[in-house]
């Protein structure tokens, strides 16, 4: 099962790099079905801090700086809030919710797969916190910073670098409350290691293909995934 678990992460990473939308979109919902949900989310943030790094290592010089610290700060104190509330939480319905959020999530981008978001300093707060909430309290949201990153027009290697720069501060900041708060036992630590050489492996096979494909096509192919993803998981809730 182990063998299985991590081949999905590596394909969950390769997707997430080329689709844009980050690996965790798929590697929650995937990591749902062998872990209980929040050790799932602390297995995440950890993998997530790798990925993030072996994205800068290979995308870093396209970074958006200006752009990128304007979303830090908002994206930080959201996750912080977020991870802070699920701590408190039974986790009972997290099949259900974080179903839904994928839902709705893909059918917005089929339906809508251009919305125009302006760049102000509005959205760029309202887009940075909740994508920080929901990453901290779901282990997903970076699709919705990216949403309001897209007005700003940037090229592919640009938003994937800036992005994963904004995303290692949000997941530095909750891995550190999910450690805390034993989201992660020492005695599970040992699931992260082969994440690390995971992230890398995904990353750079993505970014190889992400050069030779069409991503809007690519893109919607991954939104059907993403809402079939988020149906099997309230099902699985109903049938709990």
């Amino acid at each position: 099962m182990l063998v299985l678990f991590y081949f999905l992460a590596l394909v969950a990473e390769v997707v997430g790099t080329i689709g844009g939308f980050g690996s965790s979109i798929f590697f929650v919902p995937i990591a749902s079905f062998f872990f209980e949900p929040k050790l799932v989310l602390g297995i995440t943030a950890f993998f997530h801090v790798f990925s993030n790094i072996s994205k800068l290592i290979l995308f870093g010089k396209h970074i958006k700086m200006k752009i990128a610290i304007k979303f830090i700060i908002p994206s930080v104190i959201g996750v912080i809030i977020g991870a802070l509330l699920i701590a408190n939480q039974s986790g009972e319905l997290f099949s259900l919710a974080i179903g839904i959020f994928l839902i709705l999530f893909a059918l917005y981008f089929l339906i809508f797969p251009s919305q125009a978001i302006e760049a102000s300093n509005k959205n760029i707060i309202i887009g940075g916190s909740s994508a920080g909430f929901l990453a901290g309290f779901l282990g997903t949201g970076g699709v919705i910073r990216g949403a309001a990153m897209a007005a700003f027009n940037l090229e592919k290697n640009c938003f994937v670098a800036t992005s994963a720069f904004i995303d290692l501060f949000v997941d530095i900041s909750r891995s550190a409350i999910y450690y805390q708060n034993e989201f992660i036992a020492r005695d599970k630590l040992y699931y992260i290691l082969p994440l690390i050489l995971i992230s890398f492996a995904g990353s750079y096979i993505g970014k190889l293909i992400l050069e030779k494909l069409n991503q809007d096509k690519f893109r919607r192919i991954v939104l059907i995934l993403i809402s079939i993803m988020g149906t099997v998981s309230v099902i699985r809730f109903i049938c709990q």
